[in-house]
């Protein structure tokens, strides 16, 4: 089977969030399963294109409206990736270093979209599968089906995997003047709510619709932004499989980014030897509980919350536990985050970026990982966590609700809590303390939580299995 992801972002090449982690897994799991799995994505000007050596495999030209865009796709020319990662560029588009955040964000995603479906249309052997992710990339399974010229693509199966619903692709009805000619009694697919809207369109023209773990598409009927209707009336064909993690990345045994490897059975030692090396870095001490806060600084991740839940904690308990906050994200509450660093010195740090380095040292040395999330559809953090014997203390919701289990119910490993709030954090807080000075019951959980498998294999299967049906019912239909 001949699969091609299609994604904003993708891990090594360009990441920002979990998109990234899973579009650069996914793929190579897939592959390692005896399928023919590639990625495509845009040639952001990123470190990792500049380190690797790349092979032009495609230059042609497309129209949006009167303007005309040269492409060129690029491939690895390695295979040390585990699949090929090929590469869209479009000069003024698509060379730019971010990722997202640019105001002609609508032009340059369908831009993108339009190059690779007119590259695929150039293949002497269709893929039998487009695996499109997210807004950036939902108009594809339009441009297939009801663009006039793409008559030879119809036959290619589509999936949508909706990793967050609140990004959505609205763009102004007059960007419709860059669309190539499509059948106009479609055009209704192309809205919702009077705009123009990727994501709904996606959702409407797919062939199956998935998201990131089933708690979350429980979610989504009820609470999608505006698209709850729409997913309601798409049910039918939604599912929700749970992300995976990459193994041989995530693996404190081999980890070339920690201080001390260690496995289950050395987790005491090896935990301890790497929180010693970050609290002396730090200035933090190792004899107290280390939790810590990894991610974007932003409402949807309970970030909000932190400064007032630790300076609080920290008020009340002055010497019961250290906090290290790393990310990056709204202005005001990275401001607020670092004006702790001055008030409880010895207990806070914080360090406002994105660090792949730093956090991979976090996980290792942590003890527990604090996530109070108001929307986590998947979630990779916490599973992140159980693969380094780091406790996941989570908001019950989407992904989180699904992979972690309150330490107080039959097989629990977890703290959960159900608002989003300062109280119900200090109060999972001092629910933490008290399990830290439990040794025996902190190491019986440590083993059982790094015995647990999210390594991608099994969620990879599960896609194919979902492709070979697609792909079975369109031919019957065919």
């Amino acid at each position: 089977m001949r699969i091609i992801h299609i994604s904003a972002e993708g891990y090594p090449m360009a990441k920002v969030g979990g998109l990234a982690d899973v579009a650069g897994a996914l793929p190579k799991y897939q592959q390692s399963l005896g399928e023919q799995a590639s990625l495509v994505m845009p040639m952001h000007r990123t470190p990792f294109l500049h380190r690797q050596s790349w092979e032009v495999v495609h230059k042609a030209s497309l129209m949006l409206g009167d303007n005309v865009h040269e492409y060129t796709i690029i491939k690895t020319a390695s295979n040390e990736l585990g699949f090929d990662l090929y590469c869209v560029d479009i000069h003024g588009l698509l060379d730019r270093e971010r990722v997202y955040g640019y105001e002609d964000d609508g032009y340059r995603f369908l831009a993108f979209q339009l190059a690779v479906v007119d590259w695929v249309k150039t293949m002497d052997v269709l893929p039998n599968l487009l695996h499109v992710h997210d807004h950036q990339t939902a108009f594809i399974p339009f441009l297939l089906k009801h663009v006039y010229g793409n008559e030879k693509l119809r036959p290619i199966s589509t999936v949508l995997t909706i990793h967050n619903a609140q990004y959505q692709g609205w763009m102004d009805p007059a960007l419709l003047k860059f669309f190539p000619r499509w059948d106009d009694w479609k055009t209704g697919l192309l809205f919702w709510d009077g705009q123009i809207n990727a994501l709904a369109c996606g959702i409407k023209c797919v062939d199956r619709i998935t998201t990131v773990s089933s708690g979350y598409m429980r979610e989504l009927h009820d609470q999608a932004h505006g698209l709850s209707a729409l997913i309601r009336q798409e049910f039918s064909k939604c599912s929700g499989i749970i992300n995976g993690i990459d193994h041989a990345i995530w693996n404190p045994e081999t980890d070339p980014m920690i201080s001390t490897h260690y496995s289950a059975v050395s987790v005491k030692e090896g935990k301890y030897a790497n929180k010693l090396s970050i609290c002396q870095e730090w200035g933090l001490n190792p004899d107290l509980p280390l939790v810590v806060f990894i991610g974007r600084l932003v409402d949807d991740k309970g970030a909000d919350l932190l400064p007032a839940a630790i300076s609080r904690f920290l008020e009340i308990h002055p010497e019961a536990a250290s906090f290290f906050v790393l990310g990056n994200g709204q202005y005001n509450i990275e401001k607020a985050l670092e004006q702790l660093n001055g008030q409880f010195v010895g207990f806070y740090n914080s360090q406002i970026q994105y660090n792949e380095t730093l956090g991979h040292q976090l996980y290792a040395a942590a003890d527990f990982l604090l996530m109070p999330s108001r929307v986590e559809p998947c979630g990779l953090n916490q599973l992140y966590a159980l693969r380094y014997g780091t406790i996941p203390m989570v908001r019950r919701t989407g992904g989180l609700a699904d992979t972690v289990i309150d330490c107080g119910d039959a097989g629990g490993f977890g703290l959960c809590f159900d608002k989003p709030s300062v109280s119900d954090i200090l109060h999972t807080l001092h629910r933490a303390i008290h399990l830290f000075q439990d040794k025996p019951a902190m190491l019986k959980i440590r083993k059982q939580m790094m015995s647990i498998n999210h390594s991608w294999e099994s969620s990879a299967q599960e896609y194919i299995d979902l492709y070979l049906k697609i792909i079975s019912k369109s031919h019957q239909h065919s």
